[in-house]
């Protein structure tokens, strides 16, 4: 395995749902689609390893995360991947500097607040940083959450929708946004959403989810082309 890559190979069990998930991505971004119920949340959960899978192995540049024949099984706060949930996840009662500082690990308390500080201007967002997070519109609050999982420098990134909480009006400005910021960092990245939009945007390969199962996977237009599945050949069809 290369540098600055991401290799997912894991199996697991979610309620009635057995999840089954293979990929491998670097600076070019991995999209996950698929319809509700699919898996795609759980799967994320199973690389960040808030959720453990039966069996598999996962693997960050050469340093191996999990792996169940071996018994290795490095803890959430160490695998230094980042997460941005659906809606944000910031704390309601910490204002928006204390939120990004959250997630910095080392050093004193002034040290995890500079590097916080850092973390929401390369993001156009130190303006906001005396702010609680009801004080903020759905693209600030992308932005303080998007800085808060990149503060700790993480060396992935995982995104679970993280434009399906924002108004229609606001998509567009953040998508751009957002895409531009990925390019930017250049880590392995997995973005989950459900908008062929964002597919387009963020420009990377798409492994579609059905049952828990990768039924497809490739380039957008690849699945245009010749789609595997009625859901794929839905959300190809769909505008926007």
């Amino acid at each position: 395995m290369t540098a600055r890559s991401l290799e997912v190979d894991v199996k697991g069990t979610i309620g009635a749902l057995s999840i089954d998930l293979a990929l491998r991505t670097s600076e070019r971004p991995t999209v996950i689609v698929g319809p509700n119920g699919a898996g795609k949340t759980s799967a994320l959960m199973m690389v960040l390893g808030a959720l453990t899978p039966r069996r598999g192995r996962v693997a960050l540049d050469d340093r191996v995360l999990f792996d169940r024949e071996s018994g290795v099984d490095v803890p959430v706060e160490r695998r230094r991947i980042g997460f941005l949930p659906q809606r944000f996840g910031l704390f309601p009662h910490l204002d928006v500097l204390r939120n990004v500082a959250y997630g910095v690990r080392a050093g004193r308390r002034s040290e995890r607040a500079q590097v916080a500080l850092e973390a929401l201007r390369d993001l156009g967002a130190e303006g906001l940083a005396a702010r609680r997070p009801d004080q903020l519109s759905g693209g600030e609050a992308q932005r303080v959450a998007l800085a808060r999982a990149l503060a700790p420098r993480p060396r992935a990134l995982l995104l679970d929708e993280p434009l399906a909480s924002l108004d229609a009006s606001l998509r567009r400005e953040v998508r751009r946004f957002l895409a531009d910021t990925l390019r930017a960092v250049a880590i392995p990245t997995v973005i989950v959403t459900h908008a062929r939009s964002d597919v387009e945007a963020f420009d990377g390969d798409v492994v579609v989810l059905e049952g828990g199962a990768v039924v497809q996977r490739g380039p957008l237009r690849d699945l245009a082309s010749h789609p595997a599945t009625e859901f794929i050949r839905q959300f190809v069809d769909r505008p926007g």
